[in-house]
């Protein structure tokens, strides 16, 4: 009798135990920085049980099912009550007797919708462990489970007493369901020891060795499902200090790529990075986008707990901008083509008179004038302003008497001509601007039939001036 009562008072502990833990679900420890996820996500979370045979095995007050099943039950009470969350069950192993060592015994036992909290606890309390943890199983049926709402944030929970018995790939099926933007990473609870050699790189896994510190890890999982964490961007210069600010970032799922946040970097009134509440179940590829842009990938944000994202960007700026302030002709603004040195990729277009920040390091720069003007290695420097001057075009005024005439244009470096653009034979008078320099006209009329009909003259062009030219085709003799 005596033993009995001890037993019961145990048993009344625990249960005491677990209830207290599981609305403890809400409570923040101290120093801990979270919100409620207030955007216009659902959230749903998709518990596979496992109702193999080895369930039956006894814990502490009870056996493995009876004990999961309360405490499910109790999580889905929970849960019933927040907004823009929604469950569904699966389970494996519950139809079909362990000796047949069937994989396929797998069911959606209840899917998603609202107000389901009553059919899932009515199913979870009516489980009967019998077959075999076919868990590979189970997880390839998962992308089938979750509605195709590219809104939601799905969530896996597996709780589990075995090894996987159907060789599987969990890790590649993992894997490929996150990939594919599916699911987030899923967590696993390991409710019998020696199994996180098996499941570590199939998700995020806890291993329970108790009734307290299963229904520990459920709520701490529940807690990182419903609730964003702080983090912030420190955005580093060249003496890796704080100063650089007001750069558009985003973060991206670093499995899908699918970009969950997208924000301008802010100081706050304090002068400091400003804090972001974000998912913590997720890692990110985080782009900053300077110029060219800077990342930082598979960032691990801690639930819980303020995680600070250092990421170097330091920044100068460029001005280009023509050497005279004079344009009485209104010469147009040419792009400028910026690249890194010694690549060929584009990184930016910038406009004449226009200053823009670049990372610190050296640039080529081509101006699309005519001729092309080509700068190389113009560096750039922290937090400094660097200025290059371009000369500013005249315009060659082209009389060509009649229209046929056809030719080309070209520019005159040291003995070697270079070309510059064809003449528009299509029309009489043809302004061109053109960098000061000295140009070489070469033509002739479209119908001549003898090469030595052909014209060549020699144009010099300077700044903010026309230059008149009359070209007449040579007569035929």
């Amino acid at each position: 009798m005596f033993e009995k009562n001890i037993f019961a008072l145990v048993h009344h502990t625990l249960c005491i135990c677990i209830l207290l833990l599981s609305l403890s679900v809400f409570a923040q420890p101290r120093g801990v920085k979270i919100t409620k996820n207030t955007n216009n996500e659902k959230t749903k979370i998709l518990f596979i049980v496992d109702s193999s045979y080895n369930m039956y095995e006894k814990w502490q007050s009870d056996s493995k099912i009876k004990i999961t099943q309360n405490l499910v039950s109790n999580i889905i009470d929970t849960l019933s009550l927040q907004e823009g969350v929604e469950c569904a069950l699966r389970v494996f192993g519950s139809e079909k007797d362990y000796s047949l060592t069937d994989c396929e015994d797998t069911r959606l036992l209840v899917p998603f919708y609202r107000l389901n909290s009553d059919a899932l606890k009515s199913k979870i309390k009516g489980l009967v462990p019998k077959g075999t943890s076919a868990v590979g199983s189970a997880m390839e049926k998962i992308k089938d489970d979750f509605p195709a709402e590219k809104s939601s944030r799905n969530i896996v929970i597996m709780i589990l007493n075995n090894v996987e018995r159907c060789g599987g790939d969990l890790a590649l099926i993992s894997q490929q369901l996150q990939t594919q933007g599916v699911i987030l990473k899923p967590f696993i609870i390991g409710i019998n020891r020696g199994m996180k050699n098996f499941y570590q790189n199939v998700g995020s896994y806890y291993e329970a060795n108790n009734e307290v510190e299963f229904s520990k890890i459920m709520n701490d999982i529940v807690k990182q499902a419903l609730y964003n964490t702080s983090a912030q961007v420190n955005l580093l210069d060249s003496y890796m200090e704080t100063t650089e600010t007001n750069i558009p970032i985003t973060f991206s799922d670093a499995k899908s790529k699918q970009t969950r946040y997208s924000f301008v970097h802010t100081f706050n009134q304090k002068g400091i990075s400003d804090t972001i509440f974000i998912d913590p179940l997720t890692e990110y590829d985080i782009v900053v986008h300077t110029i060219p842009p800077t990342r930082q990938d598979n960032v691990k944000i801690v639930a819980g707990s303020h995680t600070i994202v250092p990421i170097k960007a330091p920044q100068g700026s460029l001005l280009i901008k023509f050497t005279s302030d004079k344009n009485d002709l209104n010469i147009k603004s040419y792009p400028v083509i910026v690249r890194k040195t010694r690549e060929k990729q584009t990184i930016n277009l910038q406009n004449i008179n226009q200053k823009e920040k670049y990372l610190v390091g050296n640039y080529d720069l081509e101006v699309l004038s005519l001729p092309r003007l080509n700068i190389d290695s113009v560096e750039i420097g922290q937090s400094s302003l660097t200025t290059v001057e371009i000369p500013l075009a005249g315009v060659l005024s082209l009389d060509k008497v009649k229209s046929n005439i056809t030719g080309a244009l070209f520019v005159k470096e040291k003995e070697n001509l270079i070309w510059v653009c064809n003449l528009n034979n299509e029309k009489v008078k043809e302004n061109i601007e053109l960098l000061p320099g000295v140009y070489v006209v070469v033509a002739k009329q479209t119908n001549a039939t003898k090469t030595t009909e052909s014209i060549t003259q020699e144009i010099k062009i300077e700044s903010n001036k026309i230059t008149n030219v009359t070209l007449f085709a040579k007569k035929k003799k």
